[in-house]
């Protein structure tokens, strides 16, 4: 059983990163909106307004942004970036699941058949929603270290569209991404708001894994649905959602961490997770935290429905090795 739950895992969890990235990269793109950062005020159409002053000049003000939907950001990415924008840092994505869900899916599955009651017929069905939430927060926190660098390399490539030409860092792939940052910015800068991805990490495998669990074992308990693909993605449809409110404002604060450019000799943007999380309610509200809602639920829901409905079938078929 060992190998085979990461081998499984592992397959169902590229399968899903890749076929969901654009919706990642806008999701990326939108958290890092309404950041303080002077270079990123052109980067969506600002609105530039002429105020007349009491000794007769004009000062002109840049106002803040309009509020833009996945649908627009999508669209303006295609315009000024071209189609193959939605797909940057892919290879970044499939490292980062290659490393880290293999590891948290693999880990999850063997911590259950640890823990569960072997004298019933099924391997898992005995076994408390408390115990499947303990074991998706260890599985989760050990992926996370182990994916960590592929995590950093791939939100600064999803990122890098929308800095100025001058300022992007224009990653070759995820390799290049890694070595280019061990050198200039240190080994450490790999594991850049690694305590983020833990938790966030901790909270995503917690929710999404136990929720799949628990609603396939309800749906099947009441008799509402056969194990089918139906009950497959209801049951993901439900672990998504939960998944996304759980994990959004950690999420957040996670791209800013990560996006941050530390300028030599310069004071970073946020000295750790927490500052950064002030300082994002702090100027632009509570719901700040929420922000990218709209496209994390579009892309935890089609991830997590690909995610287990892959899985399930790649089950069937390694069901006799």
């Amino acid at each position: 059983m060992g190998l085979k739950g990461f081998v499984e895992g592992g397959i169902a969890s590229i399968i899903a990163g890749a076929s969901t990235h654009p919706l990642d990269l806008i999701k990326v793109r939108m958290q890092l909106q309404g950041e303080s950062n002077p270079a990123l005020v052109q980067a969506y159409r600002p609105t530039v307004a002429a105020l007349n002053t009491p000794n007769g000049y004009v000062s002109l003000h840049i106002a803040p942004p309009p509020r833009v939907g996945l649908i627009s950001i999508g669209t303006q990415i295609v315009k000024s970036e071209g189609a193959t924008a939605l797909f940057s840092g892919v290879s970044a994505t499939i490292l980062r699941q290659t490393l880290y869900s293999t590891t948290r899916m693999g880990l999850y599955e063997i911590l259950k058949q640890k823990w569960s009651d072997h004298h019933s017929d099924s391997d898992t069905a005995k076994l408390p929603i408390m115990k499947k939430i303990v074991a998706g927060l260890i599985a989760g926190s050990v992926g996370a270290a182990v994916g960590n660098p592929a995590d950093v390399a791939m939100v600064r490539m999803q990122a890098d569209g929308r800095l100025p030409i001058e300022q992007r860092r224009s990653y070759k792939s995820v390799v290049d991404a890694i070595s280019q940052m061990s050198k200039q910015e240190g080994i450490a800068s790999l594991w850049r708001g690694s305590a983020l991805t833990v938790n966030r990490a901790m909270i995503v495998t917690a929710s999404q894994l136990a929720t799949y669990d628990q609603a396939k074992e309800m749906i099947l308990e009441k008799g509402v649905m056969s194990d089918g693909i139906g009950t497959h993605v209801t049951a993901s449809f439900a672990a998504g959602f939960v998944a996304s409110v759980a994990s959004n404002p950690i999420d957040v604060i996670k791209t800013r961490v990560m996006n941050m450019k530390l300028e030599a000799g310069g004071v970073a943007p946020y000295s750790g997770a927490l500052d950064c999380a002030m300082k994002t309610v702090r100027t632009e509200g509570v719901m700040a935290l929420y922000k990218g809602f709209i496209p994390t639920i579009s892309r935890q829901g089609p991830f997590t429905v690909v995610l287990f409905v892959t899985l399930e079938q790649v089950r069937k078929l390694f069901k006799d090795l």
